[in-house]
């Protein structure tokens, strides 16, 4: 059984920093890339950032470059999101993901993160 849980969320000041953790099992974590998405209110899912099976290879979407930083650990299954800078604009349920095709119907229940002053 694939499971997908991730921790770390809450509410924060802008400028503020968080770090969300993703715990993964029933699968064979280190055979795949992994992503973090999030949902903002009122637009679609959107990939935020990704990290290779190996955890060489880092990319990020535009927004948050240079304030995120994707990282795993293959010897725990997990993988993390540091969030450094936030800003309003961030607040957003994230989720992981393994990068398969077969997974698209598994999701976790997200981790709520609100930036508010």
């Amino acid at each position: 059984q694939v499971q997908l849980v991730e921790s770390g969320g809450g509410l924060v000041q802008p400028g503020g920093s968080l770090r969300l953790s993703c715990a993964a099992s029933g699968f064979t974590f280190t055979s795949y890339a992994m992503n973090w998405y999030r949902q903002a209110p009122g637009k679609d899912r959107e990939l935020v950032a990704t990290i290779t099976s190996g955890g060489i290879q880092l990319n990020y979407a535009d927004p948050v470059k240079g304030r995120f930083t994707i990282s795993r650990d293959n010897a725990k299954n997990m993988v993390y999101l540091q969030m450094n800078s936030l800003k309003l604009e961030d607040t957003a349920v994230y989720y992981c993901h393994p990068d398969g095709g077969r997974f698209w119907h598994t999701w976790g229940q997200g981790t709520l993160v609100t930036v508010s002053s």
